[in-house]
């Protein structure tokens, strides 16, 4: 038969408000009668049922993580990993548990409606949007991770129009003019109107201010901008997409990607092709996860704080549960020049890339 909370108070010669109090707020009864009724507590095995202590206290514990993809595909992304790792030291330190929330069936806005956590963090999320407009009505604490800063909404990411312009400057400054970009694609939409990716929105505008500061644009034909998913893979097919179509002499000579884990993929595909990074294709990335300084040639990125960015953010959300007043924060990124980009070639490549099939 089920232990409750009336026979560890009754055992305990307590009311059942004291045994409550010495499970969840001990510090408003005094040592002696929480040692007593803890150890009543374990004598009798007692486990608390969640449900009824949500209830009771009106918390559930757990930081909410509303992820843009399945979890499977989210921690793919080393990028996003790393994101989780800062968000759970801080759960951690706080003796809180992270509710990974992935989308339901497809909609973001169902796993928001149905998140039981007492603050809850998004990735990509701007102000306006039907997500959230729900968890403003729904009254809980949320901080944006990569969205956007509003009055009504608390955003902690980089500035991603400064990155990006700084590293399309160094890939200029090296004398690259036909360029692809592995653009990020949105992973989840809420409706078609809604496809749509802020921080690439923001990353294409830094791009484009480099490109403009040489008289060119970032819809000049040699310029190549490729929708891509996050993700080694998705990197590799948009690459030999870009490699295998089209006049050897018009081939890019650099490829700059939102993701270093695309940036993985445009290692693999050129791998496979026969390609040399950087002596035939220079190869530049944004995030800088621990992958990009093991690869060969390491890779020139824009190492931006994944894991800072997740601590900061859980501990606003939790400052905002608390009734604190919070202001966004903006991180620091800076780029990091290594072995994967140099000056372009001189010509074409002296043999043909013959793509694998995709599969």
């Amino acid at each position: 038969m089920r232990v409750t909370i009336k026979d560890i108070a009754k055992r305990a010669g307590v009311s059942k408000t004291t045994v409550s109090f010495a499970l969840n707020d001990p510090e408003r009864i005094s040592a002696e009668t929480r040692d007593r009724v803890l150890a009543i507590v374990a004598e009798m095995g007692y486990v608390p049922d969640p449900v009824a202590r949500a209830l009771t206290t009106g918390r559930h514990g757990a930081i909410g993580l509303l992820l843009p993809q399945p979890i499977h595909e989210a921690l793919a992304n080393p990028y996003l990993c790393e994101i989780v790792r800062g968000i759970g030291e801080t759960c951690e330190e706080r003796g809180l548990a992270l509710t990974m929330l992935p989308p339901v069936r497809g909609a973001l806005i169902e796993a928001a409606r149905r998140a039981a956590v007492d603050a809850l963090l998004t990735i990509g999320v701007g102000p306006g949007t039907e997500v959230a407009e729900l968890l403003r009505k729904r009254h809980l604490p949320f901080v944006a991770i990569d969205g956007l800063a509003a009055d009504n909404m608390v955003n902690v990411g980089i500035d991603d129009e400064a990155a990006a312009y700084e590293l399309m400057r160094h890939i200029l400054d090296l004398g690259h003019e036909r360029i692809a970009i592995l653009a990020l694609m949105p992973e989840v939409c809420a409706a078609p109107a809604s496809c749509f990716s802020r921080v690439c929105e923001l990353r294409l505008a830094g791009f484009s201010r480099a490109f403009a500061e040489r008289g060119r644009a970032l819809d000049a034909p040699e310029i190549r901008v490729v929708p891509v998913e996050g993700s080694l893979e998705g990197g590799r097919r948009a690459t030999l997409a870009c490699l295998e179509s089209g006049d050897r002499a018009a081939m890019p000579t650099a490829i700059v990607a939102m993701a270093d884990a695309a940036a993985l993929g445009a290692y693999a595909a050129c791998r496979s092709l026969g390609i040399s990074v950087p002596a035939d294709m220079s190869i530049a990335g944004f995030d800088d996860i621990p992958q990009a300084s093991l690869l060969d040639p390491p890779l020139t990125t824009i190492r931006q704080p994944g894991s800072e960015k997740g601590a900061k953010a859980a501990a606003l959300a939790l400052a905002l549960l608390a009734g604190d007043a919070v202001s966004h924060l903006v991180l620091r990124a800076e780029l990091v020049v290594r072995g994967s980009t140099a000056a372009p070639r001189s010509g074409p490549l002296q043999a043909p890339p013959v793509a694998p099939r995709l599969q």
